[in-house]
């Protein structure tokens, strides 16, 4: 078998909705400026004849072989794609079940991609690859990594998006117990630059979910890189009585000390490597101590031939692997050929996982609060095509 084509798709569709998506949006880095403070940096909603819409236009990748086997990978944005575009000419002619010599291929070529969107690029590449495998031996990916180990598991839900006014709060915290959902992660809007009253804000949506959820439920917060050392430390102790699971991602990516030292001393446990890449950087994280859950992003990672590596140094570290929510297929592969004690559940993006699961036949849905592995070949991933309002191949060469 032999890879014949790269073939890029880039889909327009629009997702139904009850009213405005974008309720809230996370903390962002970038908002010490005030100026970019009050960006919501999403696409409205817009209101049609047959009711609220929001616009999607969506990449994806189909690998395809002279034996008509072909392998599905995204949804990407288009600067993904673009980086995909390099790798054509080393996967053009190539085995598509040497996915080990693909994947050093493609890493040793984007010499200055071992971070960002080409290794983002690889790893959608890598797990289309993978998809391919199974479609080619009938069988699902999970299977192929030596699964199953488990077959359901839980999945957290990820709020971002989602107001943080304190009724509606409330509202979507009886919600998440309603749906049999064990743990929920939510976005605070405010840090440091934010003085006390933000800082009882954060405080106070803690004590409200807490109130919502009640004592069974675990609550997560996500700073997304946007608070400090101080901040976080001083935070960690007001929360501590609320009983969190994790502080997530409490400084920028590269301050891998200033985050261990936030684990030292903070009174809460802490999650990072989100933004993090391939087994190098997460073994930076394991070997500073920074954190006490991993967050690697098989989409973003390096994909399953990167993560399954990144998956054997976390456990020699003792400790947690729970992969960031873009893909949810692919995290659920990945997951159930693993131990419960190494990766006991994933992330479940409430919002962002509709969008990026809109143009599948069968997204994959927490049911009762658990994800159960799809069993048909490959990642069970496919794509309705009766959702596509219109469609053009990307290609720059």
């Amino acid at each position: 078998m032999r890879i014949t084509n790269l073939n890029l798709r880039l889909l327009t569709g629009s997702l139904p909705v009850e009213s405005e998506f974008w309720e809230e949006r996370l903390r962002r880095p970038i908002d010490i400026y005030p100026e970019h403070r009050f960006q919501l940096a999403q696409p409205p909603t817009t209101v049609t004849p047959q009711g609220h819409r929001y616009a999607l236009q969506q990449v994806f990748v189909e690998i395809e072989t002279d034996e008509g086997v072909t392998g599905l990978g995204g949804p990407v944005a288009t600067n993904v794609a673009f980086a995909i575009e390099q790798f054509r000419w080393l996967l053009v002619g190539a085995d598509p079940i040497a996915t080990e010599r693909l994947w050093d291929l493609m890493y040793r070529h984007a010499i200055h991609g071992r971070k960002g969107v080409e290794m983002i690029a690889i790893s959608v590449l890598d797990c289309a690859l993978w998809d391919l495998r199974g479609k080619a031996v009938g069988l699902p990916v999970h299977r192929l990594l030596g699964g199953p180990v488990q077959t359901s598991f839980p999945a957290y839900a990820s709020m971002l998006g989602y107001s943080l006014e304190p009724d509606r709060v409330r509202e979507r915290g009886r919600w998440l117990v309603e749906q049999g959902f064990k743990a929920t992660k939510w976005f605070p809007r405010d840090g440091p630059t934010d003085g006390r009253p933000g800082m009882d804000r954060v405080v106070g949506l803690a004590q409200t979910l807490r109130e919502a959820v009640g004592p069974d439920v675990e609550i997560m917060f996500d700073a997304w890189s946007s608070w400090d050392v101080p901040y976080t430390v001083t935070i960690s102790e007001r929360l501590a009585e609320v009983g969190l699971k994790w502080i997530e991602e409490p400084v920028l990516a590269d301050k891998i000390e200033a985050c261990a030292e936030i684990r030292r001393r903070s009174h809460v446990p802490i999650a990072t490597g989100e933004h993090e890449y391939t087994r190098w950087g997460l073994k930076q994280l394991m070997d500073a101590g920074a954190s006490d859950y991993l967050q690697p992003d098989t989409y973003w990672a390096g994909g399953i031939s990167e993560m399954l590596k990144i998956a054997a140094l976390t456990s020699t570290y003792d400790l947690v692997l729970i992969p960031h929510g873009h893909s949810v297929p692919a995290n659920a592969q990945l997951t159930a050929a693993l131990p419960p004690v190494l990766a006991p559940m994933i992330e479940y993006l409430v919002k962002w996982n509709s969008i990026n699961q809109y143009f599948f036949k069968t997204p994959l849905e927490p049911v009762g609060g658990l994800i159960t592995v799809p069993t048909q070949p490959g990642m069970g991933m496919e794509l309705d095509e009766a959702k596509i309002e219109s469609e053009q191949e990307l290609r720059w060469s």
